[in-house]
């Protein structure tokens, strides 16, 4: 007698597979039987169906206890325990896309047969991708492993009118299926004591049952982490979850300490960033978003700065430009160990942080201790030390690798005719003079040209000089204003006028002064940037005069390509071609003409990365994973609190324009509460598990443990794969998957 046991679950077809397989046996002359048992009376649950052939009448009607061949139709029911008390000599029959070989652990000294019968199935559009008909294809291969022709497959289809596709993929099932011997003893299996009668009052009452119902699941739950839109929206690529956990408990040294493994510049970021990890915030759908920026910059106050590294390695490294891209990779290469030297043209080290942002967003004391605190890594920092093409070759022949990160030294000009007469500026050199107490507007007219943060912070340090009037033109309008939107709001608190959608055309001098000539615009198509093109207004009545005594313009920059050779490729963060056997990098704004303080420390770290790699021996990683987010369609927002925001707090308009003080405050504890964990706290800590235990309060069966070194543990002996766990969780950091998948995590 032949007996078969056929394991897989209700709605895949495994009781009609064992009645085309007797039907096979009985066109032969064979006595057959065919029936199935089922676990559950559900689809999906697990079920087994069992066929006996033999050349004498088949009186036993029990299931099969020790079968000659086992066959198991569901990828995910491929355990050990289902060859239990199986006769030595059969086969086992899989339906997988694995080769015979990979299952030698599971079934040792077994002969073992292999097809992707669900590959096969969908191909001839038998069932779905997700919901496969696999019976009539694991036929062709069973009637391959038993040693039966193809006749005898066709045969049972016909009988059966399972013609067109049913006989295809049993037809390519017959010739795909691979069988290997494989190697080892066979696992024997004890047979399990029979378990004692209990009492209403024994204690192992209401235990877990000896049905191990983890069998019946087709998906089980299992943890996953996914990556924050915060942290993917970052340019500096900070752990943005990880340093406001840490806030939200206190541990502000640590979250310092996690800030400083991207960027050294926490305390910068916190006050002058554009914040674009707010931006993607999923909180801003509930309420408003975390104020990461603020929380930041506290963290850089609050924490305790760690004690620097010092270079251990022989290779030096040169930097040419010490603003954010530079010295973000002159303290990632340190850190890496490597002796860095920075060269700077200007006579102080900071690049545009010191002379293009204003002290009244950035003072000088917190971009002096972020400095020094690159410096004490064994940073040498060279001033007035311009770099042109020969300078370059010179330190490409001196050190191991050079990092050229000398910005956007090339300014955007624009012709208003003769009548100039040295009125107009250049905004980037007027922010320098500025700092420098060089410039007197008292009583000026100053007008701005430009919408970029340039732009708002000289209008408003031209208030801050005493001018008595000032206002900005912008050919587009607000809402294409690349300016932090912060800034714009505070220019204007502090009286000064955005004129919208008028473009400058010249300068003329009359009695009553000078007056800057403009034409007003409309918007038109997009352009190459996505915003929609400024087109002139025809006719007179589109021009506009405005009284200018000074006019500062704000159009942009370009990076001074002239160290590099005509011929040289630039490329973010990667070797330049064009220098020999010399290693050149460039990066930050030069390279990318990012134009954000943010991305240009990310370019930095990612050139040093780099630059590790290659000084090392090893390829220099490409940028191009793609990683799973945690956005707002797998966060249940309705699950949290509504919590306002803890705001900034700025000093009054009226008062703050007086001088170059620092504008704003950051978070302020008030009534004895500190703001900056209240504020850190309304993270919601998207894509990652933060032991809420609603996982655990909502699984009906109680399988789910804290117990144990990870969070929590999941019984997959009894887990049924309702999939509660998944659905209640209110952070996305609990998946359903197929049980291979949670089980091998």
């Amino acid at each position: 007698m032949i007996e078969v046991v056929i394991h897989g679950r209700g709605g895949r077809g495994g009781v009609t597979l064992a009645k085309l397989l007797a039907t096979a046996y009985f066109l032969k002359g064979k006595y057959v039987q065919a029936f199935g048992v089922y676990g559950a009376e559900r689809a999906g649950a697990p079920v087994q169906a069992f066929v006996r052939v033999d050349d004498n009448e088949v009186t036993t009607h029990n299931p099969i206890a020790a079968p000659d061949h086992v066959v198991i139709i569901d990828p995910s029911l491929i355990t050990a325990s289902r060859t239990s008390g199986m006769k030595m000599g059969g086969a086992v029959v899989l339906n997988t896309e694995a080769e015979p070989g990979a299952f030698a652990d599971l079934f040792p000294g077994r002969r073992v047969a292999t097809v992707d019968a669900n590959g096969i199935a969908v191909a001839n559009r038998l069932g779905s991708p997700a919901l496969p008909i696999v019976n009539t294809t694991i036929l062709g291969a069973i009637i391959k492993v038993l040693g039966l022709e193809f006749s005898d497959a066709e045969a049972a289809l016909t009988e059966a009118k399972f013609l067109g596709p049913n006989l295809e993929a049993a037809r390519t099932a017959y010739e795909l299926v691979r069988v290997e011997q494989l190697p080892g003893s066979i696992l024997t299996s004890r047979p399990e004591a029979p378990l004692p009668a209990l009492g209403f009052l024994d204690d192992a009452a209401g235990s877990l049952p000896t049905i191990r119902t983890g069998e019946w699941a087709s998906h089980f739950p299992r943890e996953r982490e996914l990556t924050p839109v915060c942290n993917d929206g970052c340019p500096a690529g900070n752990d943005v979850r990880g340093f406001l956990q840490h806030a939200a408990e206190g541990e502000y040294t640590e979250a310092l300490a996690t800030i400083l493994d991207t960027s050294p510049f926490p305390g910068t970021c916190g006050r002058v960033c554009p914040a674009p990890c707010m931006m993607a915030c999923n909180r801003k759908l509930l309420d408003e978003a975390v104020n990461i920026r603020d929380v930041e910059r506290a963290v850089s106050d609050r924490g305790t700065w760690p004690v620097p590294t010092v270079p251990t390695r022989n290779e030096r490294v040169a930097v040419v430009g010490s603003g954010p891209a530079g010295l973000s990779a002159a303290y990632h290469l340190a850190r890496g160990g490597y002796p860095v030297t920075v060269f700077e043209a200007d006579a102080e080290v900071g690049g545009v942080l010191r002379t293009g942002i204003p002290s009244y967003r950035l003072p000088r004391e917190v971009l002096d201790r972020e400095v020094d605190h690159i410096r004490q890594h064994g940073v040498e920092i060279t001033t007035a030390h311009p770099v042109d093409r020969a300078e370059l070759e010179r330190l490409g022949r001196e050190f191991a690798a050079v990092f050229v990160a000398s910005g956007l030294r090339e300014l955007r000009d624009l012709d208003v005719g003769a009548e100039s007469n040295g009125s107009v500026v250049q905004a980037i050199e007027f922010l320098d003079c500025a700092r420098r107490d060089h410039i007197d507007l008292a009583g000026s007219k100053v007008v701005v040209v430009g919408g970029g943060n340039t732009a708002m912070d000289a209008a408003r340090s031209a208030l801050r000089l005493g001018a008595q009037d000032v206002r900005v033109v912008y050919r587009r309008t607000r809402a294409e204003m690349p300016a932090i939107a912060e800034e714009i709001d505070e220019a204007i608190e502090e009286g000064i006028r955005i004129d919208e959608l008028l473009a400058p055309v010249c300068l003329r001098q009359g009695n009553d002064g000078t007056t800057l000539e403009c034409r007003r615009m409309v918007l038109g198509e997009p352009d190459e940037t996505g915003r929609r093109r400024p087109v002139q207004v025809a006719g007179d009545e589109a021009v506009v005069s405005v009284d200018c005594d000074r006019l500062l313009l704000a159009l942009g920059q370009s990076p001074d390509l002239s160290i590099l050779p005509n011929s040289c490729e630039l490329k973010d963060c990667r070797a330049l071609a064009g220098f020999g056997d010399t290693l050149v990098f460039a990066g930050g704004d030069f390279a990318t003409q990012g134009g954000t303080v943010t991305a240009a420390i990310g370019s930095g770290r990612a050139a040093a990365e780099n630059i590790m790699a290659v000084l090392a021996g090893r390829v220099a990683a490409e940028r191009t994973e793609e990683r799973e987010l945690a956005g707002p369609e797998v966060v249940a927002l309705q699950r949290f609190p509504v919590t306002p925001q803890n705001k900034c707090q700025l000093t009054p308009a009226a008062e703050r324009c007086k001088s170059f003080a620092e504008v704003r405050h950051g978070l302020v504890d008030e009534h004895g509460d500190d703001a900056v964990r209240a504020e850190a706290a309304r993270c919601l800590s998207c894509g990652a598990c933060n032991e809420c235990d609603t996982c655990i309060v909502f699984c009906p069966e109680g399988l789910l443990s804290a117990d144990g070194p990870d969070p929590y543990s999941f019984d997959y002996d009894y887990c049924k794969g309702c999939g509660l766990c998944a659905a209640q969780c209110p952070r996305g950091a609990i998946v359903m998957g197929a049980c291979s998948e949670a089980v091998s995590q």
